[in-house]
């Protein structure tokens, strides 16, 4: 089970007003990821409940682990073609073939960090780093005029044979973005672009101001850069406005536990924090008096500006910002005017990072980027609850309430850059289940399904790149960012059927879930049956299962397994699950109701009725799919 902790109150453990969480336990020493060979592409694996399909090295273009310049990044799925970002470019798997991948296409071109969306034949590449050029090339930008930072769009209509179609140049430029579909016109989409920089110059880009008013709309910084871009002629992308979410935030509160942690080991942004455990502070910022925040400097803006990255979820309505001290709750029925409906801190975390939406919009998983993903903040010594993921739930009158953190419970070494990174919904019904990158603390699959207790059901983890320092080797005792290689999975996500992993240093991943006692074979059947022509894991699509037998046995195996139903009540509507699968047509149909009218009646004597119920529901509508 993996490392959750409940927040509770202990006010009388805290010299502020506050709701903290309880204590978590340690990694024990016998997690099967401990200690795992060092190596590039021979080092040792530890898997539980999910197997390699494949492994495919890194193009020659971008085969380096030189600081962050060919690291790869996000991806994005289409077709039967994953589209992987590099802070170089960029390349496109053809993965009709699983176990063999082949490489479509590679472009090289200097982006940083290069996360993809894809929409239709359209890639859109995030542009921020300095030395971006218009031109893609390398070398660095010699004018101001050359200077690329927003969104590049691509025509992929061959994806083997990919055209730059437009530099989109922003304020700010974009670290991330997320795709949102205009709700009414369906030839339009809407970019959000992330990022933390401050204003361009005008002899870079007109119109960009710096400022420390969040009011003033002609301040570059307090806003979202918003792209418009009309699907059949992306040549007329352009920036339409600003999602303008911060206003009224003030600054979030720290804890005086890590302040002092942070202080006493040099942490700034991400830094390495102090033993958490029994004891430590943080929790629900909407409980943190005034005075357990550092006092801000008037001078300065306070609240956050910008957001690393936000997840929209079109069919909802909703937009979950991880906005680096907050993560805030928007809504996006209109994308040129979102709103803010609620926003929430919490003193043990350093960086919101990214969000995940159960699929009922009831639940948000933010994860906190402790370390910038280039420092080892999952050992044995690390805080539990920072550098992992926090679980809130929404409420109908969209108002978060925070419930518990979850960290991988292994123990990485000191060559191991780990923190919680991206990650997407796997479709069981029945079940909130996400599986997420951790960097080089492997690839994680989570059931958040209450919100009080997160759980780990499967891992796959490899062993650092680098190898710890020899006994006595005082000069390399310590791997540093210029000379660790940074590595890992940025991000893991389900798609059809398989669990694709972008590794920033070594390549691409596929992975596929198998059944164990915490995931069924009919668990995964059902799973197998969500199908998306398209998916970009920062524009969270709707999830609807077909009416299907795996469907209704996703249900009485979560029954069966949490003891929602009595037993002899479950195996006989296994059997005639059974009998019913054996029939066809009217006489299928007739078993079918007449099970779901006995299911019916379990409902007001069951553990879980609320299941029961649902169960029943399915078993009506896998009768009426089969007249």
């Amino acid at each position: 089970m993996g490392t959750a902790r409940r927040l509770g109150t202990l006010a009388a453990l805290l010299t502020i007003a506050s709701i903290p969480a309880l204590a978590q336990t340690y990694p024990t020493g016998n997690d099967p990821r401990n200690g795992l060979k060092a190596g590039m592409y021979d080092a040792g694996t530890a898997a539980e409940g999910m197997r390699l399909v494949s492994f495919s090295k890194k193009p020659a273009e971008f085969d380096s682990v030189r600081g962050l310049t060919f690291i790869n990044s996000d991806i994005a799925f289409r077709d039967h073609y994953v589209y992987q970002g590099n802070f170089a470019g960029f390349t496109i798997w053809d993965v009709k073939n699983p176990s063999k991948p082949e490489i479509a296409a590679v472009v090289p071109c200097i982006t940083s960090q290069g996360d993809p969306s894809i929409v239709g034949h359209l890639l859109f590449i995030s542009a921020e780093g300095n030395g971006n050029r218009n031109d893609c090339g390398k070398g660095g930008v010699q004018s101001p005029t050359d200077h690329m930072a927003g969104l590049r769009i691509y025509d992929v209509s061959n994806p083997r044979a990919p055209k730059l179609v437009k530099n989109v140049q922003s304020c700010k430029g974009s670290h991330t973005h997320t795709v949102i579909p205009s709700p009414t016109d369906k030839g339009v989409v809407f970019v959000y672009l992330s990022g933390s920089q401050p204003a361009r110059p005008a002899t870079e880009l007109a119109g960009c101001n710096n400022g420390t008013d969040p009011t003033d709309v002609n301040n570059s910084l307090y806003r979202l850069d918003i792209i418009k871009v009309p699907l059949a002629h992306p040549e007329n992308a352009e920036v339409v406005g600003g999602a303008r979410i911060f206003t009224g935030l003030d600054a979030a509160p720290t804890s005086t536990a890590r302040r002092e942690a942070q202080a006493n080991r040099g942490a700034g942004r991400g830094g390495r924090g102090g033993r958490g455990g029994r004891g430590a502070r943080g929790g629900d910022s909407a409980q943190v008096a005034t005075q357990g925040a550092a006092r801000p400097d008037p001078r300065q803006p306070t609240g956050p500006r910008n957001c690393h990255d936000v997840t929209a979820y079109p069919a909802m309505h909703l937009l979950a910002g991880a906005c680096a001290s907050y993560g805030l709750l928007v809504d996006i029925s209109n994308p040129e005017k979102p709103v803010r409906l609620d926003a929430r801190s919490d003193t043990n975390f350093s960086l919101w990072h990214t969000a995940v939406f159960s699929n009922d919009g009831s639940k948000v998983v933010f994860t906190d980027e402790w370390g910038g993903g280039t420092g080892p903040m999952c050992q044995a010594t690390s805080m539990l609850e920072m550098g992992g993921n926090t679980t809130l739930t929404i409420s109908k009158d969209k108002k978060f309430t925070q419930h518990s953190y979850f960290k991988i419970p292994s123990a990485q070494t000191a060559q191991e850059n780990c923190v919680s990174h991206n990650g997407g919904l796997v479709p069981v019904p029945g079940r909130d289940i996400m599986v997420q990158g951790w960097y080089q603390g492997g690839v994680d699959v989570i059931d958040f399904t209450n919100p009080d207790h997160p759980y780990e059901i499967a891992f796959f983890d490899r062993g650092p790149a680098d190898a710890p320092p020899a006994p006595g080797d005082t000069a390399n005792a310590a791997i540093s960012r210029g000379r660790g290689t940074i590595g890992g999975s940025w991000g893991a996500y389900y798609w059809n059927g398989l669990v694709y992993s972008s590794e920033l240093a070594r390549g691409f991943d596929i992975y596929e879930l198998q059944p164990t006692d915490k995931l069924s074979a009919n668990e995964l059947a059902a799973a197998k049956l969500v199908k998306f022509v398209e998916y970009n894991p920062q524009s969270q699509p709707k999830i609807v299962w077909p009416a299907a037998f795996p469907v209704v046995r996703s249900y009485l195996d979560q029954l069966v397994r949490d003891n929602g139903l009595a037993s002899d009540r479950t195996a006989a509507i296994g059997k005639a699950l059974d009998a019913a699968e054996k029939q066809s047509g009217a006489a299928r149909a007739a078993a079918l109701n007449k099970l779901a009218g006995d299911v019916e009646k379990d409902v007001k004597g069951a553990k879980d009725s609320a299941k029961v119920k649902t169960m029943a529901a399915e078993i009506r509508r896998l009768a009426a799919a089969s007249k």
